[in-house]
């Protein structure tokens, strides 16, 4: 049900990785490094909600770890990311996307400062001391000026890709969507009736009741209907049958 989502999210979070080491690390800008598996991960979770944002967040980081140059403890960033991923995916409004620009541009430099902190913090736990060395406050400083410089290119197109791949009938949830992808998701557990809309079955063309076909009599359904008849006939009361109708969803 949500292989393209998670198609989609893992071909995002490899190219943004692959951007990161070999593009934009070696750029030798003053002060930190433009983040932009950060971005991505704040684009998902802007459309995907807290949850999936952390989920994002973790695989991210943790990829983010293992990969070289990395020369940190493994599951440093993996934290940093799923935290913030989690707080960023709590802005996601219930309507579902964000009206204006506002709230994304401010999410992303909470983000750029959250994860400068947040990194510096646990790697103080660990012993690494080098932010101190380089200088937290122009850490915090360059790596809000540069995620804040390349939001407006990155996360509005991974948001824009998040919500197609959320309109893609095959990854819909049940229930959601248009009537008939519901109807698919769900299926229809009575058996002989058929809600088609070409005319035969409980509805007709236009929504109208169709006409039910009555079949041939063969020689049990005659012998059925003589035995009713003769229990009639005999003057007994006779129980009701309970008919079992189909359940209109």
């Amino acid at each position: 049900m949500y292989v393209n989502r998670m198609l989609l999210t893992a071909a995002l979070v490899v190219v943004a990785l692959i951007v990161q080491v070999t593009v934009l690390a070696r750029l030798q800008l003053p002060g930190a490094v433009p983040d932009l598996l950060l971005l991505t991960v704040l684009g998902l979770a802007l459309v995907y909600g807290h949850t999936a944002g952390a989920l994002v967040g973790f695989v991210a980081g943790l990829l983010a770890d293992i990969a070289p140059p990395a020369d940190h403890a493994v599951g440093r960033y993996a934290l940093v990311l799923c935290l913030i991923g989690y707080a960023a995916g709590l802005t996601k409004p219930e309507a579902g996307q964000h009206r204006s620009a506002t709230v994304p541009m401010l999410v992303v430099a909470s983000a750029a400062i959250g994860s400068t902190l947040l990194y510096a913090g646990v790697g103080a736990l660990v012993g690494d001391t080098a932010a101190r060395q380089v200088g937290l406050t122009g850490l915090l400083a360059t790596a809000t000026i540069y995620d804040l410089l390349l939001a407006p290119f990155v996360v509005p197109l991974v948001m824009a890709l998040a919500r197609r791949g959320e309109k893609d009938p095959l990854g819909a949830e049940p229930g959601g969507g248009s009537a008939g992808g519901g109807m698919r998701a769900y299926g229809w557990l009575a058996s002989g009736a058929s809600l088609s809309p070409s005319g035969s079955g409980l509805l007709g063309k236009g929504g109208k009741p169709g006409k039910v076909k009555a079949g041939k009599r063969t020689s049990r359904n005659k012998t059925m209907t003589a035995r009713t008849r003769g229990n009639l006939s005999g003057g007994g009361r006779s129980k009701t049958a309970g008919l079992k109708g189909v359940k209109r969803l």
